[in-house]
């Protein structure tokens, strides 16, 4: 952590990796409900899935992105 290579990594970091977990969080998400690495995962699969949709309506309610966008990378999949 003392290179300077070391911190322009965790800089990185601090704005890529660890903004969502912290919005999931703030959203009321505090523990697995489940047990097992398995049951665990997909619970958490089924967070992060729910924190993209509400990330999309949050910006088609705005206006940020028009559905039709939308339907234009469904169809390019």
């Amino acid at each position: 952590m003392e290179t300077s290579q070391a911190k322009a990594v965790y800089e990185r970091r601090k704005v890529i990796a660890e903004p969502p977990f912290g919005q999931i969080e703030n959203s009321g998400f505090r523990s697995f409900s489940l047990r097992g690495k398995e049951k665990v995962e997909a619970e958490f699969s089924l967070v992060c899935t729910v924190h993209s949709f509400k990330k999309i309506v949050k910006k088609a309610s705005t206006g940020s992105i028009r559905l039709e966008d939308l339907k234009k990378v469904r169809k390019a999949a």
